[in-house]
């Protein structure tokens, strides 16, 4: 059982930066691949990037490509994604998520993750 709480939300104007934070609580992460999520209202909750458990493999959707950054600490038990380049269309609400993974990889698909955190509202406007 794992507990994920995001952290680093917040208003931005356009062009700004921001790190969010997911502290994770409960069980090792050894065998946990980890992802962020975002879902602006009205719309569907996007994957925007993972790591696999070694940190080896990481995948990036096509909104989080070159201006976000996903890491983890392992004996921090946390995970952080940190945004530049921050748009309008960027506002949301961002998830952190975690499923057990034997492998070293990882997929930014919603319904791959077990565990998720409650959200951390991210507004970027003028």
């Amino acid at each position: 059982q794992y507990q994920l709480v995001e952290s680093g939300g917040g208003f931005v104007q356009p062009g700004g930066s921001l790190t969010l934070s997911c502290s994770i609580s409960g069980s090792s992460l050894d065998y946990s691949a980890i992802g962020w999520f975002r879902q602006a209202p009205g719309k569907e909750r996007e994957g925007l990037v993972c790591i696999s458990r070694r940190g080896g493999y990481i995948k990036y959707g096509d909104s989080a490509k070159g201006r976000f950054t996903i890491s983890r600490d392992k004996l921090k038990k946390e995970a952080t994604l940190q945004m530049i380049l921050l748009e309008t269309e960027d506002t949301a609400v961002y998830y952190c998520a975690l499923r057990n993974q034997l492998k070293d990889v990882c997929e930014i698909r919603r319904g791959a993750y077990e565990y998720w955190g409650r959200g951390t509202q991210v507004t970027v406007s003028s």
